[in-house]
């Protein structure tokens, strides 16, 4: 069968712009990082001769990649909430230097707003719904577009095809790692709290937890965890090893990796086998037994939203977590000696200015290795967002500053959205400025002169990232 010659891109945004086809916060950071995009490179794997560039970790602007656009037939390019706008002008672009082109957008965003964002530009001809592997499959191999279940496109006016039934068969998607080995420079690709080479990919989708805030599960993935098999994600893990001997660490990207405890435990016993450094993306419930089970086989790190202190908001955003249980389980993760980076959420619903201040004394109280400060983000789609509008939190302008960085959509008349972004600024500071913390950190670059010469560029990024945020406090 033939195929369309099929580009997808993650297009050129704001300088250090972190919005791809894998991020859950589309956002400039506090420090240099990028996700790889891997919502982008799995449907990559589907189409033989389809090329993915993505632009931010590889310093492209738009005049880069204008001129891919006469080379090829169908470019997909994945778009977020924030994104939006500006890759609308990167279509517009491409299809003014091709008009043959076919032009798709994918993402959560065009998920929830398929009509709006067709209507939003004559550029783009369709947008794929939902989970959109096998959607843009079908499409790059020539189809009608009549006939592909999950999209909604042109034809006149809009039409919108029925949604397309979920992928059940998880182990039917091709390996993405050898999208990343043809397409990708796994050296630009940088997360703070994660050894550098690393390469992150996903064994299932979906997520049991109800997180209100959260945009996948609510978008995409789903709340069931459908999973790829043991032997196939060990498979995977075995390539990737010969295809990148440089990697010094593997991060499993699922919404909740450890929502299946015996399956956690079978691929750590894989990859203990396999001898590799991995972590993953956990809840804070994990029992002592399987943490050991993990750590014995590999586990560096465990990524934990926290989200807050305040029991009431952890209850009203559904986070299915008590703070006494998830502190026996920070206890119990630094006695195995499994570092924790540590993700909390400020403005979410409920939030006062003495929520602020139990979530910064319990994230100081807990003390995981390192910590992410997000401003609460009401993405379409999910319940947050309902709630937002329905209660008039929504404060006007966007998810992001002009320079790409977050700044707070809800407002309340409690908590002002300037109070919100303030926060973040003195969250951060109160953790992190403490003798102790800063002490342990210096300590562990004095033992790696490469990890030493990281943290001096990630310290010098946080501290402008800090007064960036003051000045901003201040206006």
């Amino acid at each position: 069968m033939a195929f369309l010659k099929t580009l997808f891109l993650h297009p050129p945004s704001f300088e250090g712009f972190d919005g791809g086809a894998g991020s859950r916060y589309q956002a400039r950071r506090e420090i240099r990082s990028f996700w790889y995009p891997t919502w982008l490179a799995q449907p990559a794997t589907l189409v033989p001769g389809a090329r993915l560039v993505d632009a931010p970790p590889d310093g492209l602007t738009l005049d880069d990649v204008l001129p891919l656009a006469a080379a090829y037939e169908l470019a997909v390019l994945h778009t977020s909430t924030p994104s939006f706008p500006h890759d609308v002008k990167v279509a517009e672009a491409l299809k003014a230097k091709n008009p043959g082109l076919t032009i798709g957008f994918v993402g959560a965003h065009v998920a929830v707003h398929a009509e709006a964002s067709l209507r939003a530009s004559p550029a783009i001809d369709f947008v794929a719904r939902n989970e959109f592997d096998l959607t843009i499959k079908e499409v790059a191999e020539g189809r009608p577009l009549s006939s592909v279940l999950g999209l909604s496109y042109r034809n006149g006016g809009i039409r919108h095809m029925p949604d397309r039934p979920i992928l059940e068969d998880m182990d039917a998607l091709p390996y993405v790692v050898d999208v990343y080995r043809r397409d990708l420079t796994v050296e630009h690709y940088v997360i703070g709290y994660l050894l550098h080479p690393y390469v992150s990919l996903y064994t299932g989708r979906g997520c049991r937890s109800k997180c209100t805030f959260c945009l996948w599960p609510q978008t995409v993935g789903g709340h069931r965890y459908r999973t790829r098999s043991v032997a196939h994600v060990l498979g995977e893990i075995e390539r990737a090893r010969r295809l990148f001997p440089q990697v010094k660490e593997y991060f499993f990207d699922d919404d909740t990796f450890t929502d299946d405890l015996p399956r956690a435990e079978a691929i750590a016993r894989g990859l203990g086998r396999l001898g590799v450094t991995w972590s993953c993306n956990a809840k804070a419930t994990v029992p002592y037994e399987t943490l050991r089970v993990l750590r014995d086989n590999g586990l560096r790190l465990l990524l934990v939203g926290y989200e807050s202190g305040s029991q009431a908001i952890l209850n009203t955003v559904r986070k299915g977590v008590r703070v006494d249980v998830a502190r026996r389980f920070t206890r119990d993760a630094r006695a195995l000696g499994i570092r924790i980076h540590g993700t909390f959420i400020v403005g979410l619903p409920g939030e006062t200015r003495a929520t602020i201040e139990d979530t910064i004394r319990y994230a100081c109280e807990l003390d995981p290795h390192t910590i992410q400060v997000s401003i609460a983000a009401p993405y379409p789609g999910t319940t947050l967002y309902r709630q937002a509008r329905e209660n008039g939190w929504l404060a006007g302008g966007g998810l992001l500053d002009a320079a790409g960085v977050q700044k707070s959509a809800l407002s309340y008349p409690h908590l002002p959205d300037t109070e919100i972004v303030a926060a973040v600024e003195r969250f951060y500071r109160r953790f992190y400025f403490r003798p102790g913390k800063m002490s342990a950190l210096a300590l562990e670059m004095l033992r790696d002169w490469a990890t030493m010469r990281r943290r001096l560029r990630e310290g010098r990024e946080f501290l402008d990232f800090l007064a960036r945020r003051s000045r901003d406090a201040e206006r």
